[in-house]
């Protein structure tokens, strides 16, 4: 390595003590260490932001991670904004002619900078109610593609486009009763689909009223309605996807119920979803599949690490 002062070539002065290699200058006898690896447009060294978005994905808030880490919260969340965008190109290359055979679709509530009784007339449109439209393969647990928006026609043809363009056969897809899923559906695929929504019915909380428990009402009956193909009545199911929810309350700060860590702006909600998803299918080992998603699905054959997340996914 040149020196960065004579530019004269120098000699290995052994190691510091963050484990990179130190060089001694013949000339000027100065030392100097090997460039730290970086992400690009970043500061933060790989071994630090690589630390930083573990304890993301874990589901620690920006003012914990601040704390913990003593780096900026400004810094931490414009990290975010490179994994999450690098995350989301990832995805989008690699979730490409699957061949899933069961999907389940659901959309999970949370909100942004506001929640929507609040919202003025002359706020941004992105404020208030936020939806997470989320697809998941039943047999591998994988997640091809997802959605974010208001609970709204447009978010849904979204979605349902998206995971018609990714799919390389006939699949069959359950969802909930939501109704903008039919002509989305109908419209993405025709008829080359077996598609049936499972419509839960809820009771109430008797003399108590909604108001005064945090708990869900108790499921009193199922309807199924099949409307494209002949559904396998076995995996008309949306178990998978709910429990999806679940992982995204329970790994994401941002998404946890009666929280003051809630996103502010949607840039940082769509990074942080794409994080998740991204480190989900490609990092986390499933409990059940004991592999990760994408190698359940062929997609890739080895546990990524959070360095192969940050830096393969292209600078």
């Amino acid at each position: 390595m040149n020196c960065p002062y004579c530019q004269i070539e120098s000699k290995r002065f052994g190691k510091h003590r963050n484990g990179l290699l130190r060089f001694r200058c013949p000339q000027c006898r100065k030392t100097f260490t090997e460039p730290h690896p970086k992400l690009v447009n970043m500061r933060l060294p790989l071994d630090k932001a690589i630390s930083i978005v573990k304890l993301l994905v874990e589901g620690m808030s920006i003012r914990s991670i601040e704390r913990f880490t003593q780096v900026h919260r400004d810094t931490i969340l414009n990290l975010l904004s490179v994994a999450g965008d690098r995350c989301a190109r990832l995805m989008d290359s690699t979730m490409r002619n699957l061949t899933c055979r069961y999907i389940q679709c659901d959309e999970i509530w949370t909100f942004c900078f506001k929640k929507q009784k609040r919202v003025r007339n002359d706020d941004p449109e992105e404020f208030g109610d936020q939806w997470v439209f989320a697809a998941i393969d039943a047999d591998t647990k994988l997640i091809p593609c997802f959605a974010i928006g208001k609970r709204t026609k447009a978010t849904t043809d979204t979605l349902i486009g998206d995971l018609s363009e990714r799919l390389a056969n006939r699949v069959q897809i359950t969802t909930d009763g939501f109704r903008f899923y039919v002509n989305a559906i109908e419209h993405s695929f025709g008829a080359d689909v077996d598609f049936a929504q499972l419509v839960k019915l809820y009771g109430d909380y008797g003399q108590h009223g909604a108001e005064a428990k945090y708990s869900p009402s108790p499921i009193i009956e199922t309807i199924v309605k099949v409307h494209q193909g002949k559904p396998n009545e076995k995996h008309i199911s949306t178990s998978y996807i709910e429990r999806q929810n679940l992982t995204m309350r329970m790994m994401m700060r941002r998404f946890t119920r009666l929280t003051n860590a809630f996103s502010k702006k949607a840039a940082n909600l769509r990074a942080a979803a794409a994080l998740h998803f991204a480190y989900y299918n490609f990092c986390r080992v499933h409990q059940t599949l004991r592999v990760t998603p994408c190698m359940e699905a062929g997609i890739t054959d080895r546990v990524w690490s959070m360095s192969d997340l940050l830096q393969l996914t292209g600078s």
